[in-house]
């Protein structure tokens, strides 16, 4: 049983490396990872300057309804 156990973690780190080898080799496969993250890290950028502009807005809008919620009171 240990022998299955052994075997079967060797073949699934060799098979990762030959992965990761191949993967580093292909330049066709690389350009596609470059560009998926770069426009991962654009849509995160976006995210965080929308959310950066409209947070002001944001508390300005929930001062004005708490202020008035505690004027009805």
């Amino acid at each position: 049983m240990c022998q299955k156990v052994s075997a079967i973690s060797l073949w699934t780190y060799l098979a990762l490396t030959g992965f990761f080898r191949n993967l580093k080799k292909d330049e066709r496969g690389l350009s596609g990872v470059v560009v998926a993250v770069l426009l991962i890290l654009v849509a995160v950028l976006a995210v965080v300057i929308i959310w950066l502009s409209l947070s002001d807005w944001i508390n300005k809008l929930w001062e004005q309804i708490t202020g008035e919620a505690g004027k009805v009171k």
